[in-house]
C-alpha cells in the first residue's frame, strides 16, 4: 500500500514540472534546463545507489529510509521556500532577467479549459506517447536484465561493483548535458520539428546499435560499457519528444505530461513480466531473442515519431486561447449590458 501512495505521488512530479517551465523556460533555453533538472534524477540515482550501500554495509537497512526520507523533507521545505510559479512572483532575480523571461515566453494566460478532444486526437502527442513507451521499455530492459545477463552469460557479479551499477547513470548525466545544449543551439539553425525528430529518432536508433553490439561481445566489461552508452543515448530523445509537448501547447504541456506519462507506466509494468517470460532459462538464444525484440520496439517508436510528430505549436492551442478570450470578453459585455 505504501509503495502504491509513493508511486502516485511521483506520478505527479513530471506533469507539475512541465507546467512551471510552462512560465519560465524561454523558447531558446527550454531543452537545456528541462534536461538539467532530469539530470538531477540521474545523480540522484547515482547519490542512492552508493550511499544506500555504505548504509546498509555499516549502520543498517532501516537507516536508507530515514536519511533520505528526511533528506526529502529538508528539500520539500527549501523548495516550497523557493520556487515560485512565476517569474513575475519571485523576488530574488533581476528585474532585467525578469523581463528576458517573461518576453521571451509563448503566451499561456487566460487558458479555463484544455482542449482535451484534440489533445486525445492529436498526432504528434500520439507520436510523444508512443517513443515514451518505446524508450521506458528499452531502459527497463537494459537496467534492470544487465546483471542478470551478465551472470549468466559470463559469470560476472554486478552487485559489489558500484562504479558497475551507477555507470548507465553517470553516461546519462555526461549526455543530458550535451543533448540540452546542442538542441537549443540547433533550432535557432533548423525548424523546432527538425531538431525534436532528429534528437529522438537519432537517439533510438544509437540504443539498438549498442545494445546489439553490447549483446555480442563477449566480454563482460565491454558489454557494461555498450550497455551503459545505449542508456545514456536516451538522453538525446529526452531533448526531443519530452520537450516536444512544450512546443506543441505550453498551455496544455502538464496534461499531455501526465498522458504521455500514464503510457509510459504501462511499459514499466509489461517491460519486466513479458522479460521474464521470454528468458525462462537465461539461455544465450532467450537473451538475443529479448534483445532483438527490444530493438524492433526501438525502431517502431523511431518510425512512428519521425512520421507523426510535430514540433511547432498546434493550432488548437491558439484556437482555444482565442475562444477563451472571446467568452470572457462576452461575459463582460453581457455584464455591462445587465448594469
Amino acid at each position: 500500500a505504501i509503495r502504491i501512495l509513493q508511486g502516485m505521488f511521483q506520478g505527479v512530479v513530471f506533469p507539475c514540472l512541465h507546467e512551471l517551465w510552462t512560465h519560465w523556460a524561454p523558447r531558446s533555453e527550454r531543452t537545456h534546463l528541462v534536461l538539467t533538472a532530469l539530470d538531477g534524477i540521474q545523480m540522484g540515482t547515482v547519490n542512492a545507489l552508493c550511499l544506500g550501500e555504505l548504509l546498509v554495509e555499516f549502520v543498517s537497512w532501516e537507516s536508507v529510509f530515514y536519511i533520505f526520507g528526511i533528506f526529502g523533507c529538508i528539500w520539500c521545505f527549501f523548495w516550497g521556500r523557493t520556487i515560485k510559479d512565476r517569474p513575475e512572483e519571485d523576488q530574488s532575480i533581476s528585474q532585467a532577467e525578469k523581463e528576458f523571461i517573461l518576453q521571451s515566453l509563448d503566451d499561456v494566460e487566460g487558458q479555463s479549459k484544455h482542449p482535451w478532444r484534440a489533445i486525445l486526437t492529436s498526432s504528434a502527442v500520439f507520436a510523444c506517447a508512443v517513443v515514451n513507451f518505446c524508450q521506458i521499455w528499452g531502459s527497463n530492459t537494459i537496467l534492470t536484465k544487465l546483471p542478470s545477463f551478465l551472470k549468466e552469460n559470463f559469470n560476472y557479479e554486478v552487485a559489489p561493483s558500484a562504479f558497475i551499477s551507477t555507470l548507465p547513470y553517470l553516461a546519462t548525466t555526461i549526455a543530458l548535458k550535451i543533448a540540452g545544449s546542442q538542441a537549443d543551439r540547433l533550432t535557432g539553425l533548423c525548424t523546432t520539428t527538425q531538431v525534436r525528430r532528429n534528437f529522438t529518432c537519432a537517439s533510438f536508433i544509437a540504443q539498438v546499435i549498442l545494445m546489439l553490439a553490447g549483446a555480442l561481445v563477449l566480454n563482460a566489461i565491454q558489454t557494461s560499457i555498450l550497455m551503459s552508452l545505449a542508456v545514456a543515448m536516451r538522453a538525446l530523445g529526452w531533448a526531443g519528444y519530452i520537450v516536444n509537448l512544450l512546443d506543441l501547447s505550453p498551455r496544455s504541456a502538464g496534461v499531455m505530461m501526465g498522458l504521455v506519462g500514464s503510457v509510459g507506466t504501462i511499459a514499466d509494468i509489461t517491460s519486466p513480466l513479458v522479460t521474464g517470460l521470454l528468458t525462462p532459462n537465461n539461455t544465450v538464444e532467450e537473451w538475443n531473442g529479448l534483445f532483438l525484440i527490444t530493438a524492433g520496439i526501438f525502431l517502431v517508436g523511431c518510425f512512428v515519431f519521425w512520421f507523426l510528430d510535430s514540433g511547432e505549436l498546434k493550432p488548437w492551442s491558439i484556437e482555444k486561447r482565442e475562444q477563451d478570450k472571446n467568452s470572457e470578453s462576452s461575459s463582460i459585455n453581457d455584464f455591462s449590458t445587465n448594469l
